[in-house]
């Protein structure tokens, strides 16, 4: 997860005074607003629940009011603060966090529980409406889901709920995963706001192998079905003429389990494509395509003397960076809200770099290198995927495993990142062997 708390804002209560609030931006969105002393309950509540020594210091209380540049401090402490404890496993996995993420965001949307109506649509667009709590937290909505369309509880966190922005009239981009500290019909009234948005069930995992688990399962093999339809109708799986004839003709003949095998046999399968944007490798201003999956960011690089295309292996990631473009006097971010997403690469043995991507998808494309990462550990672990009836019963193993370094590698001189979100370092690096450089 990436945090930040960007600005403050100054509230009028309903006699007439006013406080301040801490705006909470999560994965790049805003997400709610915090006063100072509900900060500082759920310090005391972290402290009660998991002791004192393995929370990072909180900002102090102050008997006068702040000063401009005091409360500034305040608001970069806080920042401060909740990133380092969004990286603790076993507090970010909790009801505590979870919870008071979730209640802030219904307190500053002012939302109160309700009967409601969501549609939540499959990849080719079908549409599926549950009735749900309005304040309904990420994983009650997909259960509920699972539940309508019948698919096992072993298969339910296969999949998650992604929130999917229109792009122009034919196409549309993912614009996150939903997670737990929020409401999905909460998030989706606030994302309506900027444009046509709408919930979308998709597989949650990396890895093809475990498109097996889903075969033998008629509801999770149509689930898988129709998204792989839908990746290569939008040419996100790479076909030749000769392979999509083969395709419509496995179409027509209702072979669905053939063309799931088949199509996984094909480029990019079970990749994400972003849109396209720049590098800096191996020289600045290099414009490229990236595609994120078989554990690896690929870049199919603009150069001068054609395409070239190269693969950046997650497990040779030491760590990465999201960081704010440059911004400007009036507090707008230049670019259009780009962000720059840099990773220290093991290049060849005792050779680290550093390469920067310039996005406005960077948030995502970390989520998506957090995720490739997560799911090799739980492997390695010899971990599965959660069942509903595991809810409440997490060791802290499960959800976000990155950790800040105590001293990470700076990105060199040249990438400038005025405004940092924080380090995340690869647990997965770890394991690298001379026989895997």
């Amino acid at each position: 997860m990436h945090f930040s708390i960007p600005d403050t804002a100054d509230i009028l209560d309903p006699k007439g005074s006013s406080y301040t609030v801490f705006n909470i931006h999560i994965n790049g969105v805003y997400h709610c607003s915090v006063r100072y002393r509900q900060f500082n309950d759920f310090y005391t509540q972290l402290k009660k629940e998991f002791g004192a020594s393995i929370l990072p210091s909180f900002p102090p209380k102050k008997l006068l009011p702040l000063t401009p540049s005091q409360l500034d401090e305040r608001r970069f402490e806080l920042e401060r603060f909740i990133q380092q404890v969004s990286q603790i496993s076993t507090i970010a996995n909790s009801p505590t966090f979870n919870g008071f993420l979730l209640n802030a965001q219904q307190e500053s949307q002012h939302e109160r529980p309700e009967d409601v109506s969501l549609d939540v649509y499959l990849a080719n667009g079908h549409k599926i409406t549950v009735k749900i709590q309005s304040t309904d937290q990420t994983e009650d909505v997909l259960e509920a889901v699972a539940s309508h369309i019948e698919l096992s509880d072993q298969f339910v966190y296969y999949f998650g709920l992604f929130l999917v922005c229109k792009d122009s009239a034919s196409d549309c981009s993912i614009v996150r995963k939903l997670q737990d500290f929020e409401s999905p019909f909460i998030s989706l009234k606030s994302a309506l706001g900027a444009g046509t948005h709408w919930i979308v069930l998709r597989k949650t995992y990396w890895d093809s192998a475990y498109d097996e688990d889903l075969l033998d399962d008629r509801v999770s093999m149509n689930l898988l079905y129709v998204q792989a339809e839908n990746d290569v109708d939008r040419s996100w799986v790479t076909v030749t003429k000769e392979q999509s004839n083969r395709l419509a003709s496995l179409q027509q003949r209702g072979s669905k389990k053939e063309y799931l095998r088949f199509v996984r046999t094909l480029k990019y399968y079970g990749h994400i494509i972003f849109k396209p944007c720049m590098t800096d490798y191996p020289t600045p201003d290099t414009k490229v395509l990236i595609a994120a999956g078989n554990r690896e960011l690929n870049f199919r690089l603009q150069l001068k003397e054609g395409e070239k295309e190269i693969g950046f292996k997650v497990t040779r990631m030491r760590c990465w960076r999201i960081s704010s473009g440059a911004f400007e006097q009036n507090g707008s971010r230049d670019g259009g809200g780009r962000l720059e997403l840099a990773f220290e690469y093991l290049m060849a043995k005792n050779k680290l770099q550093w390469i920067t991507l310039f996005s406005t998808q960077a948030i995502l494309m970390s989520m998506c290198l957090q995720g490739m990462v997560d799911e090799l550990i739980m492997k390695k672990e010899g971990r599965r995927f959660k069942r509903p009836q595991d809810r409440g019963k997490s060791s802290g193993k499960s959800g976000s495993l990155v950790r800040l370094p105590s001293s990470p590698t700076e990105p060199s001189a040249n990438s400038k990142v005025p405004m940092s979100m924080g380090f995340n370092e690869n647990n997965a690096f770890d394991g690298i062997r001379d026989d895997d450089l």
